[in-house]
């Protein structure tokens, strides 16, 4: 199944009015491989008849259906060992002494996919501190519903358990299931997913300690991602750290923050 340039360019402003992703000239073969499913589910034989049926209605399901698919969900658990050791290791025992008289914590992972980002946070936070003796808030979020509902089963197979997760914390936090791995309620039930979309008006959330916040500018224009960075750094708790991705940073995007290298990985707070 193949796409036309036209067809091509009105998936490119679509996903980009709606999300901010960028699709280049020449991801023909992404848009191909990742809507040829929406297509034949939603019982069309080309995408020429979808994009007709786009074209010619207001904004719905169909349209959310293509946006949330052509989202990049690419996670694993505890993804960049390094980026993980220096939260393990200093930043979140940092933020934790910090926040050790009101013993509250929030934490934000944004564009979180099916899950791993929060939950692993989860997991390192019940080693860490005596999760019932604080009041710890995990927030993750995504644009897409179904990867949400996902994440919110804490349901992985054996080769997304294999990725990232040490045997020791599969063990304590996980239980078998049908060939499959299910979290335990004890990590599950620390972490809520919301609806977000970055690029739309953000619902109520908290002053964060911590917001991750990875491998989610690469995608966008310089203008989105300067609005993202002001928006996250307004939303910063005094004292408050965000995380990129290894290939991002804030320079010539916004001069309120600078970085921070703890342990050979980067972090950011504002000045």
């Amino acid at each position: 199944m193949t796409i036309s340039g036209g067809e091509f360019n009105y998936i490119r402003g679509l996903v980009r009015d709606h999300s901010a992703l960028l699709l280049e000239p020449g991801k023909e073969y992404l848009v191909e491989s990742r809507l040829s499913s929406v297509v034949q589910q939603e019982g069309f034989s080309s995408f020429q008849g979808m994009v007709e049926s786009l074209r010619s209605a207001p904004f719905g399901e169909l349209h959310r259906k293509v946006i949330e698919a052509m989202a990049n969900n690419e996670t694993l658990f505890f993804r960049d060992a390094r980026a993980f050791a220096m939260l393990k290791n200093t930043l979140i025992p940092k933020l934790l002494a910090a926040r050790s008289r009101e013993r509250s914590l929030n934490v934000w992972c944004a564009a979180c996919s099916s899950g791993q980002e929060p939950y692993s946070i989860a997991m390192m936070l019940r080693e860490l501190v005596p999760v019932a003796s604080w009041n710890l808030r995990i927030v993750g979020s995504d644009l897409s519903r179904d990867i949400l509902d996902r994440a919110r089963a804490g349901r992985y197979s054996q080769l997304e358990v294999n990725r990232g997760l040490p045997a020791h914390l599969l063990v304590k936090y996980f239980e078998r299931d049908r060939g499959g791995w299910t979290l335990r309620p004890i990590v599950r039930d620390m972490v809520e997913f919301r609806q977000i979309n970055l690029i739309a008006p953000w619902p109520r959330l908290p002053p964060m300690d911590l917001v991750l916040l990875r491998n989610v500018l690469i995608y966008v224009d310089p203008d989105t991602k300067k609005s993202i960075l002001r928006r996250v750094g307004r939303l910063l708790a005094p004292g408050g750290h965000m995380l990129l991705g290894a290939a991002e940073t804030t320079t010539n995007a916004d001069a309120a923050f600078e970085s921070v290298t703890i342990d050979g990985a980067t972090c950011f707070r504002v000045k």
